[in-house]
């Protein structure tokens, strides 16, 4: 019994081991890093599809972030060739090897030189008289030859402008005048330079906004009327904005008539040299 009783009174030690185990950085860096990796190889992506576009292509690939629901200020459907970067295709970063309609032309010589354009000139002319409705209209229509082509311009008026001030919303009359010259211009497969022109007045009402991007508005509605006209969209080879830089009348800048959209009917010659990386194609004044 001695013995049972000293057992009863010893304490009792309990020993609890703390087991140390080697701490690990886990596997949260290589998402980080994979995710890294993705965002720089989109970018670099991005970077070579840029670089290997050409300039339309860039042109309406800006269009479309301008306007990605393909409706014009108006609220009325803008034409699809927005995202039509070279002629047909609905892919609008289509990079392959397929000739477009406009590289077939060329290689058939199916263009039409400058005495051809010459005749032409008497024939858009004649359209343009014929149409009764667009009498008073006429002398706010300029056609002559330039160095690069036939050059039709579109000038505004004293009380007469193309577009509502300070918008690139084309005046209905200003629309029917492009659409009636397309049925000529439609016949040839000449390329098409816009450009869009302002006064030296400067644009006030928005701080981010100036005659530049109203300039470059402007040329790209009258794309639009074009298109919606009948002109192939691939034939659209330059769309530029060039504010009050080129003057028709330098000797008052403020004068409506510097308030116009030019479209040139390029000679291949001019097209050549446009495209040319060296080249830079203001209009022929």
């Amino acid at each position: 019994m001695a013995g049972f009783e000293d057992n009863r009174t010893r304490p009792i030690v309990v020993k609890r081991v703390k087991k140390v185990v080697g701490g690990h950085h886990g596997g949260s860096w290589k998402v980080a890093f994979a995710d890294f990796m993705t965002a720089m190889f989109a970018m670099f992506l991005v970077l070579w599809i840029v670089t290997a576009m050409d300039d339309p292509q860039r042109a309406a690939v800006a269009d479309y972030f301008r306007n990605p629901t393909l409706v014009d200020d108006s609220g009325a459907e803008s034409a699809p060739s927005m995202l039509d970067l070279e002629g047909g295709s609905p892919t609008p970063l289509e990079l392959g090897e397929t000739p477009t309609p406009m590289d077939q032309q060329r290689d058939e010589g199916a263009w039409i030189s400058e005495g051809a354009m010459r005749d032409l000139l008497s024939e858009l002319e004649r359209a343009l008289e014929e149409k009764e409705e667009l009498a008073e209209f006429r002398d706010q229509v300029l056609m002559d030859m330039t160095p690069d082509g036939l050059r039709i311009q579109l000038v505004d008026a004293e009380n007469r402008p193309m577009f509502d001030l300070g918008s690139a919303r084309l005046r209905s009359y200003a629309a029917e005048i492009l659409s009636g010259l397309t049925g000529v211009l439609e016949r040839v497969p000449n390329a098409l330079r816009i450009s869009g022109h302002t006064d030296a007045r400067p644009f006030v009402g928005r701080r981010d906004y100036t005659n530049w991007e109203l300039s470059t508005d402007r040329a790209n509605a009258a794309r639009r009327t074009l298109t919606a006209s009948g002109i192939a969209p691939y034939r659209v080879a330059q769309v530029v904005g060039v504010a009050e830089t080129q003057p028709l009348d330098p000797d008052n800048p403020m004068a409506p008539v510097n308030r116009r959209i030019s479209i040139i009917l390029l000679t291949p010659e001019a097209d050549q040299a446009m495209r040319s990386p060296e080249s830079v194609a203001p209009d022929a004044l």
